[in-house]
């Protein structure tokens, strides 16, 4: 038996080539609603989450930029760079196409591409991977600590602010 393999372009060309069709388009209203501002919160899910960098990222300016937002990811966020030829030549480079893709914003910054996760601290990478894993695998941003000094145990918010403030 042969076999044949046949290649799309992108994720989104197969994505919409199995798209279903759309439904019938009901009657054009007299005046159209005016657009509403998409929701962050659908039946009581939570699907972004605020982030503190422990460094900030500095942008070309100067200025840095340490507060930011991280949405859920969705299945095409993950299929998305496996695609990506830089993730095909370097498998390491996946965590910043992903992270680049469900980072809504950082500080005044709402254009969050791979090459701004490129320019980041390693130590702000390395906590945006476990917030990502946080909030995608376990649906919160709590994580359980212990006192180095009285071995007590108890939960910060990793989305919050710096440890010991309140």
């Amino acid at each position: 038996m042969r076999r044949r393999t046949v290649t799309a372009g992108s994720l989104e060309e197969i994505l919409q080539a199995t798209e279903p069709a759309p439904a019938a388009a009901p009657e054009p209203a007299a005046a159209p609603a005016p657009a509403a501002a998409p929701r962050r919160e659908e039946h009581g899910l939570r699907t972004e989450f605020e982030f503190e960098l422990p460094r900030g990222y500095v942008d070309e300016a100067g200025t840095v930029h340490r507060h930011g937002a991280m949405r859920l990811a969705t299945a095409r966020d993950e299929l998305r760079p496996q695609i990506d030829l830089r993730v095909k030549e370097n498998p390491a480079y996946l965590s910043v196409v992903l992270l680049s893709q469900v980072i809504t914003r950082i500080g005044t910054i709402t254009d969050v591409h791979a090459g701004v996760v490129e320019r980041m601290y390693a130590t702000d990478v390395a906590f945006l991977q476990d917030f990502y894993r946080r909030v995608n695998s376990e649906g919160h941003t709590r994580a359980a600590v212990t006192c180095p000094h009285c071995e007590g145990g108890f939960e910060v918010d990793l989305s919050g602010g710096r440890l010991g403030e309140s």
